[in-house]
């Protein structure tokens, strides 16, 4: 039978010859064989849509990496550009190692406990029937995303040195753990454990894309970081009063805005990790995950913008000003919140995560200011508290359907307490604010304390002052003509020459 084309002419010839019972066992076994050879192309075509889907979106949340540089950059002084754009090389780079080597290991290695896995070190037996090449990428770009988050809150006063060793650190140890605990089958948090397992108050964790696992665990390892640095040199007087430290380009912060928020539809919908799966009917157009990836996509929309638009507003009637730094942020500030609940909230809900996310960021920079703690990208406010906000925010909202869809296997599981859905699921996200807390401060939190005693955290105040570019990395970014009065030369433009540098190690 495998000799034979899949036609009509080919079937009726078996069904026509005079041998009725033994071409009628002939015939179902071509018909069978060629419906097993169907079904199996069937599934090749699956899985290659799934796995390009995924690589893509792992290249977006990759491509997230120029967002944050050219938002550090642009949030910094000129003096302190180098500095941070190579920092944000470093995180990609140092983490990409170190969780090839643990990381992945530690979030993904199955079967494993609740805590920890412990398979998959340096890729060993990858691919697997659960794993393959592209699921690592993907996570790992997400690993370094939130390494980069904390880079912006120690920038224009960190040693080069204390960024690698923190870099490595979370996304080797720190983050993988989490990412375990809320994401792994094995997880003792996750929503999506094995069947077989109980669920934390019978719901477990709905972080689907990250606001507690990703942008809580950056934010607060920042946070440490800031806090026990201590404020740039000039950021708050002799009095205690604030003063603004500007960065130096909003072209930049705006062009890194506009990379990250591009770089969120690979982070927020790409997070179903595949597209080629029905929830309806077969033929069915809109019951599908292709449309639940649609609508992931579109509440992340509405809540950065919504959260822009709060931003602007609220700040304007704060300082009287229009201000592009701050509505960037507020922008973001809403993305990082939605993360949570972008594939379980319908998108009316959306802009009221967008809404009140803005306010937590204006609220956690007004109490930033008061206790005279300075993060000069905000990351830790914006990250942290946002994020955060977006956790409980996803135990408010979560509609029943699209949690089942989402995470299917477990009929009758709460959901959103706004939604009919009880408490359940509210308490087991106040659980993930809580140890996320404790173990990322348990961990960071000695990690910068001990790189300060060891004065491998904070650089001097000569050097501060100077500028890192300089005195650290050979040289301005920019370089103006001294003798142009600001001007940049007789053309309104930068003249490129050379200048003189102080290394130090």
């Amino acid at each position: 039978m495998a000799g034979q084309t899949c036609s009509a002419p080919a079937l009726a010839a078996l069904l026509s010859a005079s041998d009725r019972t033994g071409n009628a066992t002939a015939a179902a076994e071509y018909i069978c064989s060629k419906l097993e050879t169907a079904a199996l192309t069937s599934v090749d075509i699956t899985t290659a849509v799934d796995t390009t889907y995924l690589l893509f979106s792992a290249y977006m949340v990759f491509a997230m990496q120029l967002g944050f540089a050219m938002l550090c950059a642009g949030s910094v002084r000129a003096k302190n550009t180098m500095n941070i754009m190579l920092t944000n090389v470093l995180d990609a780079a140092a983490g990409g190692l170190f969780y090839y080597l643990f990381g992945f290991a530690f979030a993904f290695g199955s079967p494993s406990n609740g805590f920890i896995g412990r398979y998959f070190f340096a890729l060993k037996s990858i691919p697997s029937p659960g794993f393959d090449y592209s699921y690592f990428l993907f996570q790992w770009a997400f690993a370094i995303a939130a390494a980069g988050i904390t880079s912006g809150s120690i920038a224009e006063r960190t040693q080069f040195v204390a960024y690698l060793i923190y870099s490595s650190f979370l996304t080797g140890f720190v983050y993988p753990v989490v990412s375990h605990w809320f994401w792994s089958p094995d997880g003792w948090a996750a929503a999506n454990r094995d069947p077989s397992a109980s669920l934390l108050f019978r719901s477990g964790v709905i972080d689907f894309a990250g606001s507690g696992v990703v942008h809580m665990v950056g934010g607060i390892a920042g946070f440490w970081g800031a806090l026990i640095e201590g404020p740039r040199i000039g950021r708050f007087d002799h009095n205690g009063r604030p003063f603004a430290l500007r960065g130096h380009s909003a072209t930049l912060v705006v062009l890194g805005s506009f990379m990250l928020w591009f770089g969120w539809y690979g982070f927020n919908p790409g997070s179903f990790i595949t597209i080629v799966k029905s929830y309806g009917p077969i033929g069915s157009p809109i019951h599908g995950q292709w449309s639940a990836v649609g609508r992931a996509a579109v509440t992340t929309t509405l809540a950065g913008c919504s959260a822009a638009l709060t931003t602007l507003f609220g700040k304007r009637l704060q300082t009287g000003h229009w201000n592009v730094f701050d509505v960037c942020n507020g922008l973001l500030g809403g993305f990082a919140a939605i993360t949570a609940g972008c594939a379980v909230v319908d998108p009316w809900a959306a802009i009221i995560c967008g809404f009140v996310a803005a306010w937590v960021l204006i609220g956690c920079n007004k109490l930033a200011e008061r206790f005279h703690y300075d993060d000069p990208l905000e990351a830790a406010q914006l990250h942290g508290g946002c994020g955060a906000w977006g956790v409980l925010f996803a135990a408010l909202f979560a509609k029943e359907e699209f949690v089942n869809e989402a995470y299917p296997g477990r009929p009758g599981r709460p959901h959103g307490l706004l939604m009919g859905g009880g408490g359940r699921l509210l308490a087991a996200h106040v659980i993930q604010i809580l140890v996320i807390c404790g173990w990322v401060s348990a961990t960071m939190g000695p990690l910068f304390y001990g790189l300060r005693k060891m004065d491998l955290l904070r650089i001097s105040a000569e050097d501060e002052l100077a500028g890192l570019d300089v005195t650290r990395h050979g040289g301005s970014a920019y370089v103006y003509d001294e003798n142009s009065g600001g001007n940049g030369g007789d053309d309104g433009g930068f003249i490129m020459k050379g200048s003189k540098s102080t290394n130090r190690v």
